[in-house]
């Protein structure tokens, strides 16, 4: 038991001050079978306490229908166990390069703009799930013997809105659930973020990756007494499909978590250890200083460039951190834990069927719907995944540009059954005029949703139209494939399979990899174009040859001695025989 509170200037356990060493560690990002790992890899970096988000779309997937909350809970329990304090970051928002910035589709299809306000369906959606998410919080409380310290209200929410109504009424739902420790808000360093974001009588936390100083002193300015604290240090960054790896000096980084703690303050390192976006939740941003430029989907890989790398090794950064807090610890710290198994010896995937995409459409999809014009993925029901859109062109007629207008994300385009090129953009047109009559098929894929800025929330799918010349084609047919109907082992060996073909077809390829020493591992993809891979029905998340990443992290307690189910949902062209290496 304990009752932990906010001072006048600092922290304070049952009296006595206390300074929050935090590491940033998202239970959703990482196997299960790791989280003990992982938790004594941030004790042995100095730290005292772990930080988590909670993603609501990925535990209410449907309105009401909950998908392992408890592994909350759980994952509380682990840091308890590790001797861990814990902050928990419910949201409902909470960015995170997370698909829709953790709101779940449906949510933002049903509210529109209202999401992120005091709109009363909205809250009344946010009450419902926090009510929910309580049983695995409120029990967990340091006042009731468990690690949970403190608990955030949104997130950097002065960067998005302007009524502090809002974070106030969030606030006061927390507290009529049950939460009963500290409450705080965290936004940028800047007067009209803390303005909007903060809540009267909640702790204001402040986010930046330099310039500590600065930042508190803007903090100051706004909040003259109570603790100061760095709820997000910026000590790495996340890359795009596309762009480079981010890398920032360990010497550098390590000089500003120096500087925070010298001005007396907790910190909260964002990440300490990154983890991977399985299954497709990796999210995107918008390009541009607004936030409203070209779409820049996220990574598979959250590696961040964090202190712990992505299957758990300390790196550079983890030893220049270790150094600088170990002058804040109370005695010597604990020596890293060993690194997991890795995998004893490399083994090549081989193939056993495949089926073509309109064979797993058939199967695994759901209904076709035909509409005047294209349905969003949100109106399809389909959350992360791919949508079909054929549509006839009438003729005859001479050759004209097709065009697809609110193209999110990515089309590769059919003309009576040959591949006729890839879309992408707003505005997005064919290289090839199509003459008519003629079918049109569009797979359209969801590169992720957007995670941050003024387009939160935005449909996915066409969502404007399709033109031949200026004349819009209507009576579209749609069918939707959501990613998780292809989890399921037996509904996977449902679909109908022929022989692999030779000619590297899209389509979903299943076969076998035999493994010796099972453990940690990577899986590359040469000649791969870009898809989804499972192993043992366990999604790994997308691999696509625009770089930088250039293989996928296979988590040791995936993979079992001797034979794995292996299958990879290829959309363009597929390469040659997947090899799975030891990490």
């Amino acid at each position: 038991m304990g009752d932990f509170g906010v001072g006048d200037d600092g922290f304070v356990l049952d009296g006595r001050p206390v300074r929050l060493l935090s590491g940033a560690l998202h239970y959703f990002r990482v196997h299960e079978g790791h989280w003990g790992h992982r938790l004594a890899m941030l004790r042995a970096m100095g730290l005292n306490c772990a930080e988590t988000y909670v993603p609501w779309n990925l535990h209410e997937p449907e309105p009401g229908r909950s998908r392992d909350v408890g592994a909350l809970g759980r994952f509380l329990d682990a840091a308890r166990e590790a001797g861990l304090w814990a902050v928990v970051r419910p949201g409902p928002y909470i960015c995170a390069e997370w698909e829709n910035g953790g709101l779940p589709s449906w949510l933002t299809a049903e509210v529109g703009a209202r999401a992120r306000t005091r709109d009363e369906r909205y809250m009344g959606r946010v009450a419902d799930w926090f009510g929910r998410l309580a049983e695995e919080i409120v029990p967990r409380q340091v006042d009731r013997g468990g690690p949970v310290v403190m608990v955030q209200v949104e997130n950097e929410y002065g960067s998005y809105g302007s009524d502090a109504e809002y974070p106030r009424l969030l606030a006061g739902l927390l507290r009529d659930v049950g939460v009963t420790v500290p409450l705080c808000t965290s936004d940028g360093p800047e007067e009209h973020m803390l303005s909007a974001g903060s809540v009267p009588g909640v702790l204001a936390t402040v986010n930046f990756g330099a310039n500590a100083r600065e930042a508190f002193d803007v903090l100051r300015r706004y909040r003259a007494d109570g603790p100061l604290m760095c709820m997000e240090f910026w000590c790495g960054w996340f890359d795009h499909w596309g762009g480079g790896h981010t890398v920032r000096d360990a010497g550098d980084a390590a000089a500003v978590l120096r500087e925070i703690l010298e001005c007396g303050a907790s910190v909260n390192l964002y990440m300490a250890h990154g983890g991977t976006s399985f299954a497709g939740w990796a999210g995107a941003n918008r390009g541009g200083a607004l936030h409203d430029g070209p779409l820049e989907p996220d990574v598979t890989s959250y590696d961040y460039d964090a202190p712990i790398d992505e299957r758990g090794a300390p790196t550079p950064k983890f030893w220049a951190f270790r150094r600088v807090l170990a002058g804040y610890a109370d005695g010597p710290l604990p020596e890293p834990p060993p690194l997991p198994p890795v995998l004893e010896a490399e083994a090549r995937t081989q193939w056993a069927g495949w089926a073509s995409l309109d064979g797993v459409l058939e199967a695994l999809g759901g209904p076709e719907v035909t509409e005047p014009v294209p349905p969003t993925f949100e109106e399809l029901g389909v959350e992360r995944g791919l949508v079909r859109y054929a549509l006839d062109v009438p003729g005859p007629r001479r050759p004209y540009p097709l065009s697809v207008r609110g193209l999110r994300d990515l089309a590769v385009v059919y003309v009576d059954g040959v591949r006729a090129g890839t879309l992408a953009g707003e505005d997005a047109v064919l290289a090839e005029p199509v003459a008519g009559p003629a079918r049109v098929e569009l797979w359209v894929e969801s590169l992720g949703r957007v995670n941050y800025g003024p387009r939160l929330g935005e449909a996915k799918g066409i969502t404007g139209g399709v033109l031949h010349e200026r004349q819009y084609l209507h009576g579209v047919r749609a069918r939707g494939l959501r990613l998780e109907a292809l989890d399921a082992a037996g509904a996977v060996r449902a679909v109908a399979s022929d022989g692999v073909p030779g000619d590297g077809a899209p389509g979903l390829y299943r076969g076998t990899v035999v493994v010796r020493g099972a453990g940690d591992a990577r899986l590359e993809l040469p000649g791969w174009t870009r898809g989804f891979v499972w192993v043992d029905g366990f999604c790994l998340g997308r691999y696509w040859s625009a770089g930088p990443q250039r293989s996928l992290y296979v988590p040791g307690p995936v993979l079992r001695e001797g034979v794995n189910d292996v299958w990879l949902l290829e959309l363009e062209g597929a390469g040659r025989d997947p090899l799975l290496r030891p990490v």
